[in-house]
């Protein structure tokens, strides 16, 4: 659940959606579906930009304070990328620090949760979410070049 309105913009191959500066966040909150929860600073991308093939989200977390709940998936492995303050993730009571340029992985039964630890920055990160085991082919394998001179000349802005 967002509490603005966002408009992708789409084309036969693309979907483009502007959520704001991480700083904006707050202006989302997402409802946890099985209980009266209420996570702001939290927004998903899988049904703005019509996704297939993973969730990705973008998180903001003030300053001292913590994910309220641990969670697990039943079948998807998350990639967590820092960008921005400082904070401690838990897997499995194991806790260790992030930050900017920190990158984690987490299996789907790994038991998770997240906090900051700033007294004044808030901790911002990239969840990607998808199946464990779907991913055979590596990226240089199933990418290719086209024959084709690049152009921004007469090119359709949006």
């Amino acid at each position: 659940m967002t509490t603005v309105q966002l408009t992708p913009k789409t084309g036969e191959n693309f979907a483009v959606v502007d959520v704001g500066k991480f700083s904006e966040l707050h202006q989302f909150t997402f409802e946890a579906p099985e209980n009266t929860l209420k996570l702001e600073g939290k927004v998903f991308l899988k049904e703005l930009l019509n996704l297939t093939s993973a969730e990705i989200s973008l998180n903001k977390l003030p300053s001292k304070k913590s994910v309220p709940f641990y969670h697990k998936h039943r079948q998807n492995e998350e990639i967590y990328i820092f960008v921005r303050g400082s904070g401690e993730f838990q897997v499995d009571d194991r806790i260790f620090p992030v930050g900017e340029g920190t990158v984690v992985r987490v299996d789907p039964e790994g038991e998770r949760c997240i906090r900051n630890t700033s007294d004044v920055e808030e901790l911002c990160w990239i969840v990607i979410q998808s199946r464990v085991g779907s991913y055979t082919d590596h990226t240089i394998q199933d990418g290719f070049g086209v024959p084709r001179k690049v152009s921004w000349v007469g090119k359709e802005r949006l």
